[in-house]
C-alpha cells in the first residue's frame, strides 16, 4: 500500500505544482495586460501630444510663411520706392549739371568785355539803366537796357 500512495501522492503534488504554475502565470498574465493597458495608454496619450505638436508647428510654418510673404512685399514695396527716389535723384543731378553749365556759360559771357555806347555809336532819345532782379549771380549784377520814349 505504500507504493499506492506514493503513486497516488506524486500525481497529487504534480496536479497542485501545475496549479500553482497556472496560478502564477494567471497573475503574471493579470499583471502583463495592466502593463499593456498602461502602455497603450500612455502610446495613445504621446500620440495626442505629438498631433498637437504637430498641428502647433503646422501653424508655425503657415505664421511664418505668412511673415515671409510680407516681408517680400514690403522689400518690393522698398525696393520700387529706392528706385523711385533713385530716379528722382539722378533727376536732380542732370538738373544741377544743366544749371552749373548754365551759370559757368553765364559768368563766361559776363567776364567778356562789352561793348560800351560809345564804341556802339548809337543815338537815343533817352536810356536808362536797370538791373535785374531775377539774375540769379552772387558776383555780380545783370545790366539791361530799355530804351524810353516820350
Amino acid at each position: 500500500m505504500a507504493g499506492n500512495n506514493d503513486a497516488l501522492c506524486q500525481p497529487k503534488q504534480e496536479a497542485n505544482e501545475y496549479r500553482r504554475q497556472i496560478q502564477s502565470l494567471t497573475c503574471e498574465v493579470g499583471a502583463l495586460k495592466g502593463t499593456n493597458e498602461s502602455m497603450e495608454r500612455q502610446m495613445r496619450e504621446m500620440e495626442e501630444n505629438f498631433n498637437l505638436e504637430a498641428a502647433n508647428y503646422q501653424d508655425n510654418i503657415a505664421r511664418l510663411q505668412e511673415v515671409i510673404q510680407n516681408m517680400k512685399e514690403e522689400m518690393a514695396r522698398h525696393r520700387h520706392e529706392y528706385q523711385d527716389l533713385l530716379n528722382v535723384k539722378m533727376a536732380l543731378d542732370i538738373e544741377i549739371a544743366t544749371y552749373r553749365k548754365l551759370l559757368e556759360g553765364e559768368e563766361s559771357r559776363i567776364t567778356m568785355p562789352i561793348p560800351t555806347f560809345v564804341s556802339l555809336n548809337l543815338t537815343c532819345p533817352v536810356l536808362r539803366l536797370e538791373t535785374a532782379s531775377h539774375h540769379f549771380s552772387p558776383t555780380c549784377g545783370r545790366t539791361r537796357l530799355k530804351f524810353l520814349t516820350s
